[in-house]
């Protein structure tokens, strides 16, 4: 038996985020997207889902048939099964997260990002899994005073600090 390993680049749509993850159940699709919409009414999201058993679909749901689109075409890239790939605008990861996380079907998540991303993949005889997930890139070195500065003014201009 043999595994191949190879990294799969997933073309993030203009300004949205990507969440991946792992999760175990067909249920998967309609309580990941309950809990994104009820975590915050005004979210675009497109979701695809690989089924591990059974048809073995890519099943999907969303309310931007945009990211719907590039949800489905990043599920079938990476071809892991039991994988999910949310995209969404109009939000943050941190607004959707913990809803996420409390979704009995999820297993883990993966990634949270706007960052480009590279998943990487292993491929037996059976099929695909995710070994991990490149997010961003490599840092260039540790912040000095004037970033920790910065990094406070921005959490307060986008409402994450209060002053």
């Amino acid at each position: 038996m043999s595994v191949k390993i190879s990294v799969v680049k997933i073309e993030l749509p203009q300004n949205s985020n990507i969440i991946i993850g792992l999760t175990h159940f067909i249920k998967s699709v309609e309580d990941i997207s309950e809990a994104v919409v009820t975590s915050c009414p005004t979210v675009k999201f497109g979701l695809a889902f690989n089924e591990a058993s059974g048809k073995r679909l890519i099943r999907y749901d969303g309310n931007d048939e945009e990211l719907v689109k590039a949800a489905i075409k990043a599920a079938q890239d990476i071809g892991a099964g039991h994988s999910f790939v949310l995209f969404i605008r109009n939000a943050w990861p941190i607004n959707i997260l913990n809803a996420l996380k409390h979704t009995q079907e999820v297993t883990s998540i993966l990634a949270a990002t706007a960052n480009p991303v590279q998943v990487i993949i292993a491929e037996t005889d059976q099929g695909r899994a995710i070994l991990g997930v490149v997010d961003g890139y490599t840092p260039l070195g540790v912040e000095g005073e004037e970033d920790k500065k910065e990094r406070v003014e921005f959490l307060r201009k986008i409402g994450y600090k209060r002053a």
